[in-house]
């Protein structure tokens, strides 16, 4: 009896390992058939969707994002005030695109939304972003609110969104094949967890690479790129020292923000930032 119960296990065992391999495969080959060209850095990345489908994904989402922080603010002007910003960022990045021999196929909208608490700035795929009223009204130039619009443009062109929903198609398969190789519940959970710290790990690169377009789009629009060096300063102060530890965080620690972007503009402007740029 003894013998052929181990005989029944070690044969579900086998079974389970099968089905937990064959879920990876298909979960891997999935994610590398999601190949595309960047078509503004020419970049070789996974993505989910096209850049047209990001486009209509972030139209749709844009009025429930901006109700969700009690819709636009109410003052023409402010709003003005970030779009002409926002174009002028656009007229830098045309000039970069021209040198680069790329394409910008993203739809650019600017939102100044009315929430007075939440310090935050946010970018939809395809083109919509949005910075909050409690954020713009800590902001001392105008060199650093386009460091943080730069920040988020550089989230569309970099494509992290459709490139985030394409690792977490991965991650939910090779999740969902580890549960079923453990074959309980806390096998299941802890694969759950590791695939989670996995996608924070992604958030986190994806915010520093926007830092670094937040960079070169301030410069090339005219504006001093070290007043991305005071936006740090002001979320840090805005933190204070009750955030959760940077590991367990979608978002660096802006003292280290801090210190990349210091390596981004010695890298950038070797031999010193321009003159005559504006604050």
């Amino acid at each position: 009896m003894p013998f052929g119960f181990g005989r029944r296990s070690n044969s579900g065992l086998k079974l389970r390992l099968m089905i937990a391999a064959g879920l990876a495969l298909f979960s891997f080959i999935s994610y590398l058939s999601t190949g595309q060209r960047n078509p503004i850095t020419g970049e070789k990345q996974r993505v989910a969707m096209s850049p047209d489908q990001e486009i209509s994904l972030g139209l749709q989402a844009a009025p429930e994002m901006a109700a969700q922080h009690g819709g636009l603010h109410p003052d023409p002007q402010a709003r003005a005030h970030v779009d002409q910003v926002g174009q002028r960022l656009l007229s830098g990045l045309d000039d970069y695109v021209r040198v680069k021999q790329g394409t910008n196929p993203f739809q650019f909208e600017f939102h100044l939304l009315k929430d007075p608490q939440t310090i935050n700035a946010f970018a939809l795929p395809g083109g919509q972003v949005f910075i909050t009223a409690a954020l713009y009204s800590k902001l001392q130039t105008e060199g650093q609110l386009a460091g943080v619009l730069g920040h988020e443009i550089g989230h569309v062109l970099s494509r992290h969104g459709a490139q985030r929903l394409a690792k977490q198609k991965l991650t939910s398969g090779l999740v969902g094949a580890a549960g079923v190789a453990g074959g309980d519940i806390s096998s299941a959970q802890l694969a759950q967890a590791i695939g989670q710290m996995l996608n924070m790990k992604y958030g986190r690169d994806d915010e520093l690479e926007s830092d670094r377009w937040g960079v070169l789009l301030t410069a090339q629009a005219g504006y001093d790129p070290r007043a991305m060096l005071g936006v740090m300063q002001i979320l840090d102060e805005a933190s204070g020292s009750n955030g959760p530890p940077e590991m367990m965080s979608t978002h660096p620690k802006p003292a280290n923000r801090q210190a990349y972007i210091q390596e981004v503009l010695r890298s950038v402007f070797p031999n010193g930032i321009p003159e005559g740029l504006d604050p």
